[in-house]
C-alpha cells in the first residue's frame, strides 16, 4: 500500500508538517518511517514551542499529529503517542 504522505517529483517539497513529543515512541517510528521513505517533512516539536503546542492542541489530543494542506492525521499506522 502506498504511503499517503509519499512525495512525488516536483512536489517534493516539504509540505508535510508532523507534531511530536521527545518522549514518544510513536513519533519515533513515524519519524523513522518518514526518513526512510524519503518524505521530506517539517518537524515540529511542542514541548519545545508553546506557540507549536498551541496549534497541535488544535489539531489533536495526542501525538503525532501529520498535516499536509487541509489534511489531518493523528497517529501513525494505528498507534498514538
Amino acid at each position: 500500500m502506498r504511503n499517503p504522505f509519499t512525495l512525488q517529483g516536483e512536489a517534493a517539497m516539504a509540505d508535510l508538517i508532523m507534531y511530536t513529543l521527545r518522549t514518544c515512541p510513536t513519533c519515533e517510528r513515524a519519524r523513522e518511517d518518514l526518513t526512510a521513505d524519503g518524505v521530506d517533512f517539517e518537524e515540529r516539536t511542542i514541548d519545545d514551542n508553546a506557540e507549536w503546542f498551541d496549534e497541535a492542541s488544535q489539531l489533536g489530543l495526542t501525538v503525532p499529529i501529520l498535516v499536509r494542506g487541509d489534511a489531518v492525521e493523528v497517529g501513525w499506522k494505528g498507534e498514538s503517542g
